[in-house]
């Protein structure tokens, strides 16, 4: 049953239990129970937050909440990201972010904006609809044990630890998306991996009117100034935020006032300009937890990471971990895949969290320099590296693929050789395609399980009958020939560019591997089964 009532049900067995109401958890969520699976969440919060946290996303997220249903629901509440205009010490221009032209690879517009309330409150109403979802908020993780077989936990209401407000819950695995402060990885006694990024920063979230809408920048802009490094964002409609880094000797107590606040932002903006929505003090911090797995039990989103804003990737890590792991979770619930699969979980997430973390803190300290002289010689260096012009870098251009874990071992045709990118661990593109005379998403039209897409050179018949093929349970999908038409070129040139003839493509769209002919694919089917059961994880 989906609903939100805990009285409604007696303790009983889940498939898996989530800690934690939030983005990710919610997704996951919707994701397992889509698939057929039982869930429990809990979230010791009844309602959510009525203000913004996380404020960006990109078209990999848009398309995981396009995959559960969600798009239309969110639509009226995401935006264009506009350009991040990275300005130097005396006001120049030493960076700009930006994002790739249409046609867009994965069918959606590659940086957006949001409005998060209205956005987890679609959200959550979704996952109120699911079957075989239950939701109890208000109830929150006590403790925890675990055997081989299952998870036992013990939920509370309030602040009473008396046995009329506890009870028990058993589930086979239990997923903690209970945030930076998660008890789940307090319980489990897991570190985290410091990856040396400390900084403190004030947020201040301002619903401007027209008047002071006119009086800012078009773009957003980092002011990488010494004196006070500042981060601009053009959110949804009338939002706007302030990224403000704290300098030595100030306190968060130091803006507790709306009047300290305006003093910093008089800069662009008076009383008038506009309402302050949301002021809040954080350390941005670059944090991964040691580990992300213990036996029966994950750790996703904020619970397992924590890394600066810069690029705005702090929820969409989370969105990601919960598609990679719901996939697995569910193949190995459901007798697919040996338990082993999900030690590959950890593995991709961590490395995949820590290379663009390093990023994002590259970036961050490149914002933060406070010294003066070191800051000159920053803005100098960017701009020479740019041949005295700055380009647009597309922001997608930083986001790494994945690496090791559930990856073909080899890559079977020569797309490692010099000059041809490598295909493994990358997002497999969206394209629009001709379905019955209405143009859609590709998604929407093959589903997302485990696709065997083919260029417009194979032949889908013979391929499909493959016995390994057949055995594996995948789509055979051919896009362009006798296939599905595509309305941009988008796979096709995708297929030319990794000199690839065919992909496959796990559950959350990253390619296990591309191969150029029959003997190639039956062997790369064969070694993602193999993979898929093996009682070991690369």
């Amino acid at each position: 049953m989906a609903g939100s009532d805990a009285a409604a049900f007696d303790v009983a067995a889940f498939d898996v239990a989530i800690c934690g109401y939030g983005p990710a958890g919610a997704t996951l969520a919707r994701l397992l129970g889509l698939a057929g699976i039982r869930v429990l969440v809990v979230d010791r919060l009844t309602e959510v937050y009525d203000k913004p946290r996380a404020f960006a996303m990109d078209h990999e997220i848009m398309r995981v909440f396009q995959n559960i249903g969600l798009a239309e629901a969110i639509a009226p509440h995401v935006a264009p990201f506009t350009a991040s205009e990275h300005y130097g010490v005396d006001g120049q221009l030493i960076r700009r972010l930006t994002m790739i032209d249409p046609p867009y690879p994965l069918g959606w517009i590659p940086s957006m904006v949001f409005r998060q309330p209205p956005l987890e409150a679609a959200l959550r109403k979704s996952v109120s609809t699911t079957p075989g979802v239950t939701v109890s908020l208000g109830e929150e993780l006590a403790s925890f044990t675990q055997d081989a077989d299952k998870v036992t936990l013990t939920l509370k209401r309030g602040d009473s630890a008396s046995a009329e407000s506890t009870r028990s819950v058993t589930a086979r695995y239990l997923i903690g998306c209970d945030g930076a402060s998660s008890t789940v990885r307090r319980t489990l006694g897991i570190a985290h991996d410091d990856l040396e990024f400390d900084e403190p920063w004030l947020v201040v979230d301002v619903g401007v009117n027209e008047q002071g809408a006119a009086k800012l920048p078009k773009a957003s802009a980092q002011f990488c100034e010494p004196s006070r490094p500042t981060t601009f964002l053009i959110g949804v409609g009338e939002h706007r935020r302030w990224e403000i880094m704290l300098m030595p000797g100030e306190t968060p107590q130091d803006f507790e006032t709306d009047a300290a606040v305006w003093k910093l932002l008089s800069r662009w903006l008076t009383p008038e300009d506009g309402t302050l929505w949301r002021r809040a003090s954080y350390r941005f911090h670059a944090l991964v937890a040691s580990r992300w797995r213990e036996g029966r039990v994950f750790l996703a989103g904020d619970a397992a990471h924590q890394q600066p804003p810069f690029l705005g990737q702090g929820m969409c890590q989370g969105i990601r971990d919960v598609a990679n792991l719901a996939w697995k979770l569910t193949a190995v619930l459901q007798g697919r895949a040996a338990d082993a699969l999900l030690d590959t979980y950890g593995v991709e997430r961590a490395a995949h969290v820590k290379r663009l973390t390093t990023t994002i803190k590259h970036i961050g300290h490149t914002i933060c320099e406070r010294d003066e002289v070191k800051a000159r010689k920053r803005d100098a260096d960017l701009i020479a590296a740019a041949g005295g012009t700055v380009k647009s870098v597309p922001r997608q251009d930083l986001i790494p693929p994945i690496d090791g874990g559930l990856l073909a071992p080899t890559a079977p045709t020569a797309n490692a050789a010099a000059g041809t990118p490598e295909a493994r661990g990358t997002l497999f593109p969206q394209p629009r395609v001709n379905q019955q005379g209405r143009n859609m998403l590709l998604d929407d039209v093959i589903g997302t399980g485990l696709r065997l897409v083919l260029s417009a050179t194979c032949d889908a018949t013979a391929i499909a009958a493959l016995p390994a093929v057949k055995q594996s349970g995948a789509a055979v999908v051919q896009i362009g020939g006798a296939g599905l038409a595509e309305a941009d070129g988008i796979v096709a040139a995708w297929f030319a560019r990794h000199e690839a003839a065919a992909a496959l493509v796990r559950p959350d769209h990253y390619v296990y591997g591309v191969a150029r002919d029959a003997q190639q694919i039956n062997a790369l089917v064969l070694s993602f089964s193999a993979a898929c059961n093996a009682a070991t994880s690369n």
